[in-house]
């Protein structure tokens, strides 16, 4: 709950400070004296948006404090762990402005940004502004409101769930749809470059050994003669050979190492060259023996190696690089195929997270209908109690199960009512008035507000456009709600304000130079006062005093 408001220059406010108790606070004060500036203030606190306008004239920046105890809200306390802000059970929550519009916020003395405070504020109290029943004249906050009314979050995730999952595969499966055409051409183009290298069918590096035959028949007449040629002057000419000089030039420096040993190391040299000479000879005979000119292999070798660079030339790729292209042209197709394949299996699919969908979305349209009976039949009771006798009030949800799916599911959500006998029931912003439909939402606001997990509960002159008895049934219903919860109104109805467990009083106050807005908490001799003043106006008198003791004993009997 709220325990305390301190306010440093903030619009017309130069120092406030102000305990909050359990129970029901009504604020009252004359017109313009400022008795919205704690809703406010507090509005800062849990995030709203901070401008220079809101600095008093004079100051170079305005501070909101807020203190809560949040001893019995779990969600705020889990929440304040996650971001381990928490201590204890007391959450202090400041926020500063300065003359040139920035802000800083902290909670429990650590910065924070404005987006967590908002949601912070979510467990912490709720806000009612005067304009509030306005809001309920819109087909989604109807709908939000009958969701909060029934307590189904659980329904709500698996429709948003659902349709998140539905809306990722329509969107796979509308991105797949709209390639089809582009794949289908480049399948055609695919199949028949595949084919055709498929005809050739070269090997992995076959154009390589290709390349080095087709060098090697082609010069194969020249390798024949050079290497007999080399082999005669090596080995086998008669007159004069390499082996025999080498041979000779052995024999005679063999016979001179008697004389200088130093020739011994050239004599083993002549002797391994003379080795290595005859090994040689032997495998260029065995090579000129082995080679062969055949041109019908010549032949074939030509048209083969020809037509891979022909090929290597049309695809645009080097030759040596022609069996890997082939491949890879041969995993594309193998790919698009896949995706004609797994286009069906999307479609498939779709069906059926399209029917989960859908039947999540029916849980929770029965759900809502469900809540809709007991949510009018309690509305219908509180707007008899405030002089609405003969109204009815009716909520419709109706299932479009043909409907676009969205994250909320299929329904339509309508208030509709009746404030008349034998009148038919309509929407809302067609048949009620004024002070109808402050009554309406203020009765849908209080009920909506008893099933919210927050302890604070803050009514912005919700009560406008209502009087009389009316006003008295609008109070108790407020005192009612405080039991359970912590209520504070800001009103201007003496019987709203006589119903609450306490009472401030804000005041303004002017110097011709300055103005200064106060808030004080009332006893029970200044709320006669204040009580007869509401009733009675500027001028009170001793009548307006007796009428205001009373109606205060009657709402704390």
């Amino acid at each position: 709950m709220l325990t305390h408001l301190s306010i440093r220059n903030f619009a017309v406010v130069k120092t406030l400070d102000v305990d909050f108790r359990q129970g029901m606070t009504a604020i009252t004060g004359e017109t313009g004296a400022g008795k919205s500036i704690s809703v406010d203030a507090l509005g800062l606190c849990l995030g709203d948006r901070a401008d220079s306008g809101m600095v008093r004239t004079g100051a170079d920046k305005a501070e909101v404090s807020a203190g809560f105890n949040v001893r019995q809200l779990p969600a705020a306390q889990r929440w304040l762990e996650e971001h381990e802000l928490l201590d204890h059970d007391e959450v202090l929550i400041r926020r500063v402005i300065s003359s040139e519009g920035r802000s800083k916020a902290f909670v429990n003395g650590i910065p924070v940004p404005l987006q967590q405070l908002k949601i912070l504020g979510q467990f912490l109290l709720s806000i009612h502004g005067q304009h509030a029943h306005q809001q309920i004249l819109k087909g989604d906050n109807q709908r939000n409101l009958l969701d909060q009314y029934a307590e189904h979050d659980t329904l709500l995730n698996k429709v948003a769930d659902s349709y998140q999952v539905l809306k990722t595969q329509r969107q796979h499966y509308q991105n797949l749809l709209e390639g089809q055409q582009q794949r289908e051409d480049r399948g055609r183009l695919l199949s028949y470059q595949i084919q055709e290298l498929d005809d050739y069918a070269l090997a992995e590096g076959e154009f390589i050994s290709l390349e080095l035959e087709h060098k090697k028949l082609s010069h194969s007449q020249t390798l024949l003669e050079q290497s007999q040629i080399s082999f005669h002057q090596l080995y086998e000419a008669e007159d004069f050979n390499a082996l025999s000089a080498v041979q000779s030039s052995i024999d005679r420096l063999t016979e001179l190492q008697e004389h200088d040993p130093s020739l011994a190391p050239i004599v083993t040299m002549l002797a391994e060259a003379c080795i290595q000479i005859d090994e040689a000879s032997n495998e260029l005979r065995a090579y000129t023996e082995q080679l062969e000119i055949d041109p019908m292999r010549m032949q074939n070798v030509e048209v083969r190696y020809s037509q891979a660079l022909d090929l290597s030339r049309k695809h645009n790729v080097q030759p040596e690089t022609l069996y890997n292209f082939h491949q890879q042209l041969a995993t594309e197709f193998s790919e698009l195929v896949k995706d004609d394949s797994l286009l069906e299996e999307l479609k498939e699919q779709l069906r059926e997270h399209d029917k989960q969908y859908h039947q999540a979305a029916q849980k929770l349209s029965l759900s809502r209908q469900k809540a809709a009976k007991s949510f009018a039949k309690q509305v219908e009771k509180h707007i008899h109690q405030m002089n609405m006798a003969d109204a009815v009030f009716k909520i419709n949800v109706e299932h479009h199960i043909e409907g676009t799916p969205n994250k909320l599911g299929l329904d339509s959500v309508k208030f509709l009512v009746s404030t008349n006998l034998g009148q038919a029931l309509d929407n809302l912003e067609k048949v009620v008035s004024g002070g109808e439909l402050s009554r309406i939402g203020l009765a849908i606001q209080v009920i909506s507000s008893s099933n919210n997990d927050v302890a604070t509960m803050i009514f912005d002159e919700v009560d406008s456009g209502i009087s009389g008895s009316t006003a008295s049934v609008v109070g108790q219903l407020l005192r009612e709600l405080g039991d359970n919860v912590q209520v504070i109104c800001v009103t201007h109805l003496p019987q709203v304000a006589a119903r609450a467990h306490n009472q401030m009083f804000v005041t303004k106050f002017s110097d011709k130079k300055t103005t200064e807005t106060h808030m004080i908490c009332l006893q029970e001799s200044e709320r006669i006062e204040e009580l007869a003043r509401l009733l009675a106006g500027d001028t009170i008198t001793q009548t307006a005093i007796e009428n205001a003791k009373e109606l205060l004993q009657i709402s704390n009997s």
